[in-house]
């Protein structure tokens, strides 16, 4: 395995830069960030008020930056482990970019898997994620997180949170994308329950808190400074865990590398801006893979909600203007964006029929519920109602690919997996298109997460996980690993951090 090395000038001139830009024009600090579907206020009795039981100042054996899915697997890890924690969270609501996370979590070797009769191995999965990320990924990192995911998946199940359905997702070889039974978008599930956790364990945690620096003495870690928008506060830790997500929301830092995608619209929470990234630049650290930016194909651009790879992986096809198929629609993301975008538009329409319907709740939670859904009884009625498309060629289209199945003939575009005829009415259509979705770029870390500066020596003191570090997804993340890492290095970051502390 050959681990790469990046120490670009130029990147850390840009996170700097960054920083200074989406420091001055940051999202303000008492915004709602509104977040569909998640109706949660904060992580403990606390919301950043000075009302709770945190102290405004202390001292504490970890402290853990941002309250997503990575932050919060640390948090509960490092106290499960007997660590003094307290976790930070820039918005007003805990759960990050994880809220929004619809799919599932990639996990290989499960007991799911057996029960399934799926044949996989960790070696498949680090390959197809290797494969799938342009062979840009750092082999040791990946290998990691593939070799940790069946037990990050048990460790949810003794935790309460039970992912017991299994689907395929783009660049998988097999099935291995695993989703709550009740087919809830996988982030929104984990998030309550982390939330619930974090307060029953009595996590100290303040949210509205947004971090400004990192304290370092002696050339360790101690400590860093925070803010509420109105005071700032010093808290004093020998350990730091960055979990503070990408900078998929910083369209001027975006620009940097993706100049086309300065109006594009995202996926990502407000708070997404990158400042995990430039606290830790500015204290040396490396960064590596920031130019690799994911843009998402199915994106409903009104709202920028997220239609779930999963419902392309439970059947659904795209339909261009024309009426017509035009991809393999489980190919790998930047594959489907990128046949997308030379469609007649830019866009497409998602086609499903009853079934797929009933397997993803998020269709009728964040589509039905907002209007954003087409429907029809038949495939002709639906064709009526979709805007700007042939409808002779759609519903040929709509044919040809059930015929195909029914008849085991060869798809015309290669689609070997899902293979599930469009036949279960009511028949539905979302309109969507590309939108930025994941920073596959940041912090660049070895597979204890322990931060590297710029000569590829760890920082004493100082741990990341998640979507502010890069090297895991390469030039392109396959659905269903983010959660799988924010889980794995979660808590890889608390077990890193509490041997640190012993040491």
């Amino acid at each position: 395995m050959n681990e790469r090395i990046d120490s670009n000038e130029n990147q850390r001139a840009s996170a700097a830069i960054s920083r200074r830009t989406f420091l001055a024009g940051s999202i303000g600090l008492g915004l709602a960030a509104m977040l569909p579907g998640v109706g949660l206020v904060g992580c403990s009795p606390q919301s950043g008020s000075g009302e709770a039981t945190v102290k405004d100042e202390g001292t504490f054996d970890i402290i853990v930056v941002g309250a997503g899915g990575a932050g919060m697997t640390a948090a509960l890890s490092a106290q499960e482990a007997g660590a003094n924690v307290v976790l930070l969270e820039k918005m007003a609501v805990v759960g990050g970019n994880t809220n929004f996370a619809e799919g599932g979590m990639n996990a290989s070797e499960t007991a799911l898997q057996k029960e399934e009769g799926v044949e996989d191995s960790n070696e498949l999965f680090a390959e197809d994620t290797f494969i799938g990320g342009k062979e840009l990924g750092d082999k040791e990192l990946i290998r990691y997180m593939c070799e940790n995911s069946n037990a990050a998946i048990e460790r949810l199940a003794e935790r309460g949170m039970h992912l017991t359905k299994i689907s395929t997702s783009g660049g998988a070889t097999v099935p291995r994308i695993h989703r709550p039974e009740d087919g809830s978008a996988v982030g929104g599930y984990l998030v309550t329950h982390m939330h619930d956790l974090c307060t029953e364990r009595g996590i100290g945690a303040r949210t509205n808190m947004d971090v400004k620096n990192l304290i370092v003495e002696d050339g360790k870690i101690a400590g860093l400074v925070a803010s509420d928008g109105k005071k700032e506060y010093t808290y004093k830790a020998p350990v730091v865990i960055l979990a503070t997500g990408g900078f998929g929301a910083n369209h001027e830092m975006l620009a940097q590398y993706r100049p086309e995608l300065i109006d594009a619209v995202t996926t990502n929470q407000p708070g997404a801006q990158g400042d995990g990234i430039a606290i830790a630049t500015d204290i040396g650290a490396d960064t590596v893979d920031l130019e690799h930016i994911q843009v998402h194909p199915t994106v409903e651009q009104s709202t920028s909600i997220l239609l779930s790879e999963g419902i392309r992986g439970d059947g659904a096809i795209l339909i261009n203007s024309e009426g017509n198929r035009f991809v393999n629609e489980l190919l790998t993301r930047d594959k489907v964006t990128a046949a997308e975008w030379e469609q007649p538009g830019g866009w497409a329409y998602a086609v499903f029929d009853q079934h797929v319907y009933d397997d993803n709740k998020s269709i009728k939670e964040k589509f039905e519920k907002q209007g954003l859904l087409l429907s029809g009884d038949t495939i002709e009625e639906l064709a009526g109602v979709m805007e700007e498309i042939d409808p002779t060629n759609f519903i040929g289209a709509v044919t040809t690919y059930n015929e195909c199945i029914e008849q085991g003939v060869e798809d015309p575009f290669g689609r070997t997996k899902s293979l599930n005829p469009i036949v279960n009415a009511p028949f539905y259509a979302v309109k969507v298109a590309p939108g930025i979705h994941h920073t596959m770029g940041g912090l660049k870390i070895d597979t204890a997460t322990r931060v590297l500066d710029t000569n590829g020596d760890p920082i004493p003191g100082l741990f990341a996980a998640g979507e502010v570090t890069g090297g895991v997804h390469g030039g392109n993340r396959l659905g269903g690993n983010a959660v799988c890492d924010i889980n794995v290095f979660g808590h890889r970051a608390a077990e890193s951090a509490v041997e640190h502390l012993s040491a």
